[in-house]
This record gives C-alpha cells, sequence and structure tokens, in this order.
C-alpha cells in the first residue's frame, strides 16, 4: 500500500512531500490510515478533527480518541464543534448535506490560517463506487459518472485507489486502533443504504464490482475530457458578452450536436437545472419573447439570442422586454402590443397607458427600479430631471418610490412606469409604428 500510494500521489500530481498537509480524521480506518501512511511518506501532516454532535458520547469519544493520535504522532491538531441539527434545518438541508458544508467550510479557514498546502480526506475506492451510484438513481450528466476526483482544488484524496476491505487488512496488519460509526451499518442514510443494499446485490452479479466501477470511472473521466474540450472549443464560437449580459447566438446553438448538452454547461453556472434547460432549447425553435429564470439570472429568448442577464439583489432587480413581448405578469403586469399609426389616432388620457414611437426604441427593453442619478425628460417639459426630484415633485411616499419601476431603452429612461413618459420618445408626426404599454 505505501507503494502504491506514494504512485497514485506522483501520477494525480496531488501534492509534493515538502508540502505540509491538513489531515481530515474522523478516526475511522479510512482517515486512520490515511493518516499513517502519509506520516510514513515522511509529510508534514496536521490534524483536523470536526465534532458534529450526532451520536452524544460516541462522538465526545471520537473527537478524544483523535486528539490522542494527534499526540502521540506530535502533530498541530485543530478542532471544532458543530451544531449540525441545527444548522440542516435552518438552511433546509439534510444532516449529511450540512456536515459536508460544516466541515469542508471549516478545513478551508483552518488551511489558509496555518498555512496548509492542503486537505487530504479520506475517500476510497467503495466510496466512488457508491457516489456514482446516487449520482445515477439522482440523475447525472457525464460529470456525475466521473465519480469523485482525485484532486479537486484544495481537497486531495490519495486512498481512492484502495478498496476499504483493503484498508482494514492494513489497520490489522499494522495494528492501528480506529473509532467504528455505528450509523454506518445504519440504512437511514442514501449512502448507507447503497453501500449495505444495493452493493451486495451487485456482488451477485458480479463479485467484483468494485474494481470494475473502478475501471469504469475511469474511462467516464477520460470521456469527459474530451466532452469538456469539445464543449470549450464550441463555447468560442457560440458565446459572446455585451456590456452586462452574456449572448448566445440561436443560428450556432442549432447547428451544434447535442445543443441541450452545451446550453446546459454554459447555463448551469446561473443556476439553471435540466429541466430549465430543457425548456429554453425548446424556445429556439419556436418566436421570440419567452423569459426564463433562475435564483439569480433572467434568460430572454431573443431573435438571433438567448441574452442572460443578472437579477441583482434587493430593489434593483432587472428584466428584459423582448419586441415581440405581448403580455408581462412579473415585475408589473403590462399588456403590449404594436399598433399602426392612423389618422384617427387618439392619444390615451390615462398615465396607466404610454405609447411610443417604436422605431426610437432599442430592444430588448429593460425594466428595473431607480438608482441614484437616474434622470429622464418629462414630456411636456424642456429639458432633464432626475428621478429623485420628480419623486420630491409628486409627492412620493418612501414606499411609492421603493414600488415604482422604470422602462429603459438602451441606458435611457422612457416611463416611469404609471406616472410620465420621456418625452424623447413621443409619437410625432412622423411615427408610423406605435408601441403601446398598458398597466393592469
Amino acid at each position: 500500500m505505501q507503494r502504491k500510494i506514494v504512485r497514485f500521489v506522483e501520477e494525480e500530481n496531488l501534492f509534493y512531500r515538502d508540502e505540509k498537509i491538513l489531515v481530515a480524521v474522523s478516526g475511522g480506518v479510512d482517515s486512520v490510515v490515511l493518516l499513517d501512511l502519509l506520516c510514513k511518506m515522511e509529510v508534514e501532516c496536521g490534524v483536523a478533527h470536526c465534532n458534529f454532535h450526532l451520536r452524544d458520547e460516541e462522538s465526545d469519544g471520537d473527537f478524544e480518541f483523535v486528539k490522542n493520535l494527534a499526540k502521540e504522532k506530535g502533530l498541530a491538531f485543530y478542532s471544532i464543534d458543530f451544531d449540525t441539527k441545527k444548522y440542516a434545518a435552518e438552511n433546509k438541508i439534510s444532516i449529511e448535506m450540512a456536515a459536508r458544508d460544516l466541515r469542508y467550510n471549516w478545513f478551508e479557514q483552518v488551511r489558509e490560517a496555518s498555512e496548509y498546502k492542503y486537505i487530504a480526506v479520506g475517500h476510497h475506492a467503495d466510496d466512488v463506487a457508491e457516489t456514482v451510484l446516487i449520482n445515477l438513481a439522482r440523475g447525472t450528466g457525464i460529470h456525475g459518472l466521473s465519480g469523485i476526483k482525485p484532486k479537486l482544488g484544495k481537497i486531495v484524496r490519495p486512498l481512492l485507489p484502495f478498496p476499504r476491505k483493503q484498508l482494514l487488512e492494513y489497520a490489522k496488519k499494522n495494528s492501528i486502533d480506529f473509532r467504528e460509526d455505528r450509523t454506518n451499518a445504519e440504512t437511514d442514510y442514501v449512502r448507507n443504504k447503497i453501500r449495505h443494499q444495493i452493493m451486495p446485490v451487485l456482488e451477485e452479479i458480479n463479485p467484483a464490482i468494485r474494481a470494475t466501477m473502478t475501471e469504469n470511472v475511469q474511462r467516464f473521466r477520460e470521456v469527459e475530457q474530451i466532452y469538456n474540450k469539445v464543449i470549450e472549443q464550441n463555447r468560442l464560437h457560440l458565446v459572446f458578452t455585451r456590456e452586462n449580459q452574456l449572448l448566445i447566438s440561436i443560428p450556432k446553438l442549432k447547428e451544434l450536436l447535442a445543443p441541450v448538452s452545451h446550453l446546459y454547461e454554459l447555463l448551469s453556472p446561473y443556476g439553471f437545472h435540466h429541466r430549465d434547460v430543457r425548456k429554453i432549447a425548446e424556445s429556439i425553435h419556436g418566436i421570440s419573447g419567452k423569459l426564463f429564470s433562475s435564483a439569480s439570472h433572467q434568460l430572454l429568448r431573443d431573435r438571433e439570442y438567448l441574452i442572460l442577464t443578472e437579477i441583482s439583489e434587493g430593489n434593483n432587480n432587472e428584466y428584459l422586454i423582448a419586441d415581440e413581448e405581448v403580455k408581462l405578469k412579473l415585475p408589473v403586469e403590462l399588456k403590449i402590443s404594436f399598433l399602426d399609426r392612423t389618422p384617427g389616432f387618439q392619444f390615451p388620457n390615462s398615465t396607466k397607458i404610454a405609447c411610443f414611437d417604436a422605431n426610437k426604441l432599442q430592444f430588448p427593453l429593460q425594466l428595473r427600479k431607480w438608482k441614484e442619478g437616474d434622470y429622464f425628460h418629462p414630456i411636456g417639459m424642456k429639458g432633464k430631471k432626475k428621478i429623485s426630484d420628480f419623486f420630491i415633485d409628486q409627492k412620493f411616499s418612501l414606499q411609492e418610490k421603493e414600488n415604482t419601476w422604470l422602462l429603459l431603452s438602451g441606458t435611457k429612461i422612457v416611463w416611469v412606469v404609471g406616472h410620465r413618459m420621456d418625452d424623447r420618445f413621443k409619437i410625432t408626426g412622423n411615427t408610423t409604428k406605435i408601441y403601446r404599454l398598458e398597466l393592469e
């Protein structure tokens, strides 16, 4: 095992032996064997332990065990206590996810503060097989099939070539004590169900299923590398930026093999899920004007492009309106239409209706809240006026200010929605096409 771990560290370029490594030690066989092997490699290690307080006295026993282990080896020891159940409840996530978030955030804090190069964790070959099965059960793409990466950012996993059985044999042969977590035998958690209920059935079909899964994952990782390279090559011709927007060419997207996969890789970093991406992909074969939103971004299906815009926090949310939009429900409800200018056209006598010279507008239009320094040219007045001064003149309350939206064409304000239009976009004798909005 010592020769194999040295070879694996070198092949995967996990770290150099003269670099300081923070080792996450729970007290279980995997992390204790990992620490022992790294010490035998003469790597300078520190020990980090989390007490999640999920097993009462046993959790405290794990803490004492790891603390004494670090002391015996003369290593720096770092520990922390977490109220994991409270954190999970407050963030509405599972206990497993809560523990994961808490420990990795804290590991990184210790790593930076104490100048460790990497954080070593004890994931092994069984974990890889179980992770792939979990991902398959929940739904995944090529990234989920490639399992647990040997190195991801500052996290390294030197034990990935070894099944748990081999770690137990190593511990027995070298008289290494470790703590057994009784919850590992329970089936309350998804991973334990896979380990105790699914893997035994798969072993009946293929006794070497763990080795087979490891080989599969290695092949999937190579396929993933090819996949990522193709995506990045196509991104260069598919995507460009304009001011604070990301534009994806619809004609070029239609030419690609697997446009859904390309879209997913482009949009998933912005909070769009597979089901969202499929709907977006379907929209490129329909008419323009559809809007899609994630928690942080809005995507507009315009004529030639998919236009991605960040939604700012608080009152600075921004929404786009395509030139073929006929109905808008958020953030305000608007009925929209294009009209031909006729001799009998009557200007509406209502602040809830706005009519503009359509040829003067630059689409997509934008709806947003006001910002300090905003100004417009109120219709019927000469010169410009700050929006803040307009609010004062109209005796707006604080709540009315916060609830007022602005319609913009490019960087110019077209309409203080529901209150006053801008003189620069008004209908004149030369107007042939009218853009009409009605606030419902």
